[in-house]
């Protein structure tokens, strides 16, 4: 890759050269605005200055107005011209990647590692004291993030450039080959374990990397790496993209063992695990009830009342910098509270959390087709705002409409004041007297990770609620999946039944390929909407049924029972006849499609002019 030293140096204006000419005195002034590279990496503060810069490639975390989870079949974004549909339908290509935020950018990516690099560098002889070993913690962050910068490039693209030093004016060549898939996993490896020994047993500061965010994401890539996707022979028999690839190793292991491999990552998932300060009530006996269940995995979300435990990294977000991250209210929240309904749930999520007592949901089950939002996994009612759910009261002008504040996303018979019957379509809606072009398309709205303080008014105020790019929970999952595919079902039920009884769910017992569909639909409901589904799907190489199936929606009805007369619309069984259709989504909206090619994204257009020694990814 052609590396633009200039604009780099530019963008880093912390780490950026003074540059001196004539002997003008004018010409010789120095910059108000930078600080020369010479005074940063001599004064202690200025170099933790530069690492806490090197963290603003995170971003929002997960807390974009558009959501990872849209390109996934957890959500489905409402609003037109985003280009997420270039990545749902498939049409992805060099020239129009379709939606990449700046946490996955190609070129994003390489600013913040040669950011990481010059920090290495100038650490590894540092021009201030080494004062309760700030040197060691700062390489160790800097460590940290190169690997998770690296490990966003790997998991959306494949195998990329190494580049490990920093490019220098000058040089002859600044051009370079994609490594291969195992040669980064390496890469990346090392980092994690170099940056866990750097901060062993240190106090960080929140948001900042830590010796368990380190081995945490150790066990994230080395996981990917045992998976279908990244072995080749796998991959080769289930995508023909992959089979008529010419330069496999770029995308899998094209030798090795897969056991040796699904070893490694059970002993890192199991490192985590083992750490005494993260994880939050992962050691009952039986299951809670159901409403702690969901206070349980409420506190998680919210980061309150001891669920920020099982948050081991995290993005920050706080009312005296207004962020977009603080924002969910507002950009997930229902049309009926003024907010922007962005990210809704569609279907086939909400059809996949289980009963209450384990047991699969199915609209064939007329208990379940006639109250489908009963009895059912207590983190849906902590994830999911469905028709008739309780929620925050509305504002002063709306409150009238409805004085409950219950969701409403149907069409309800009413009695209007001339006696007659009259359909009022719910506030939530897309018929809605209330920001109607804001309504979901689904009938649901997200409630996971929005602040449900009835003072938090969403469309007005920022919430402080925090991004978690890693869990304890995620570790969990990891290190069961590497057990089951070695085959120690019993050691993966343990570790599995303490999250499900935490969410107060019932026990697993299965075993085999049973126990293997059960967690991955475990990981799936326990970590909705945190950019897990998305690489999931992949690596599992079960995206073509899975992110490539049409969204559905639903469709409900009140109908009054006879003799009731209500002129006022409110949630009531005793009063209404509910009905539920599944209806496919709107083809005008989007139509979901999958290609093979889209287990990873095209090499930008730009990227490849500037650099003739990279190979583009298969299928583009």
């Amino acid at each position: 890759m052609i590396r633009n030293v200039k604009t780099i140096a530019l963008t880093l204006l912390i780490g950026g050269l003074t540059v001196t000419g004539c002997n003008d005195s004018f010409v010789n002034t120095q910059p108000l605005d930078q600080v020369s590279g010479t005074a940063v990496w001599s004064d202690a503060a200025l170099a933790e200055a530069f690492i806490t810069g090197i963290y603003a490639g995170l971003g929002q975390g997960g807390f974009n107005e558009q959501q990872l989870a849209s390109l996934t079949d957890e959500t489905q974004f409402t609003h037109p011209g985003r280009n997420i549909t270039t990545i749902t339908e498939s049409r992805s290509n060099p020239a129009d990647q379709g939606w990449i935020n700046n946490t996955i950018e190609w070129n994003q990516m390489y600013l913040r590692i040669r950011a990481c690099n010059l920090a290495l560098e100038n650490l590894a002889k540092p021009g201030f004291p080494n004062t309760n070993n700030i040197v060691e913690r700062l390489t160790g962050e800097a460590k940290f993030m190169r690997a998770y910068y690296y490990h966003q490039l790997v998991r959306y693209y494949g195998g990329v450039p190494i580049v490990d030093e920093t490019y220098k004016l000058g040089e002859a060549d600044y051009t370079a080959p994609r490594n291969t898939m195992e040669e980064c996993i390496n890469f990346i490896a090392k980092d994690c374990d170099d940056a866990a020994a750097l901060l062993k047993g240190r106090t960080m500061a929140l948001g900042r990397a830590n010796e368990g965010a380190a081995l945490a994401l150790k066990a994230r890539i080395l996981t990917y790496a045992a998976s279908d996707l990244y072995d080749v022979a796998t991959a080769k028999a289930k995508s023909s993209a992959h089979a008529a690839f010419s330069k496999p190793e770029l995308l899998g292991y094209v030798s090795g063992s897969r056991t040796e491999r699904w070893t490694k990552a059970r002993n890192a998932a199991k490192a985590v695990l083992d750490l005494p300060n993260f994880g939050s009530q992962m050691n009952l006996a039986a299951p809670v009830t159901p409403t702690v269940g969901t206070e349980n995995y409420m506190n998680i979300a919210l980061a309150r009342n001891g669920g920020e435990r099982d948050i081991i990294f995290s993005r920050l977000f706080t009312n005296i910098k207004q962020e977009d991250g603080g924002r969910q209210g507002l950009f997930n929240g229902p049309n009926g509270y003024n907010n922007w309904a962005g990210n809704t749930p569609i279907q086939q999520m909400v059809d996949d959390y289980e009963m209450m007592d384990g047991t699969r949901f199915s609209w064939t089950n007329p208990t379940h087709a006639s109250a489908p939002y009963a009895n059912r996994d207590p983190r849906f009612y902590g994830s999911i705002l469905y028709d008739g759910a309780q929620w925050k009261p509305r504002s002063a002008a709306n409150a009238a409409r409805d004085p409950l504040g219950q969701i409403q996303t149907g069409r309800y018979e009413v009695v209007n004041s001339s006696g007659a019957k009259v359909t009022h379509f719910g506030l939530d809606t897309r018929n809605s007297p209330i920001e109607d072009w804001n309504g979901s398309y689904t009938g649901y709205y997200m409630r996971k990770f929005i602040d449900p303080n009835p003072g938090i008014v969403d469309q007005n105020t920022w919430q402080q609620i925090p991004w978690p790019f890693l869990r304890y929970t995620e570790a969990v999952f990891n290190y069961a999946e590497a057990c089951i595919e070695l085959g120690q079902d019993a050691e993966a039920r343990t570790w599995l039944n303490k999250i499900r009884f935490r969410a107060g769910m019932p026990a697993l017992t299965e075993s085999g390929d049973a126990l293997r569909q059960r967690m991955r639909n475990e990981k799936r409901i326990e970590m909705a909407f945190e950019e897990q589904r998305y690489h999931d799907a992949r690596r599992w190489m079960i995206a073509p049924t899975t992110l490539g199936r049409k969204v559905q929606w639903i469709a409900i009805t009140g109908t009054l029972k006879p003799g009731k007369t209500v002129s006022l619309y409110r949630y009531d069984p005793t009063s209404y006849d509910y009905t539920y259709r599944v209806a496919e989504g709107d083809p005008g909206k989007e139509n979901r499609a999958w290609s093979d090619k889209m287990y990873f994204l095209p090499i930008n257009r730009d990227e490849m002019n500037r650099n003739n020694k990279l190979v583009q990814n298969p299928g583009y």
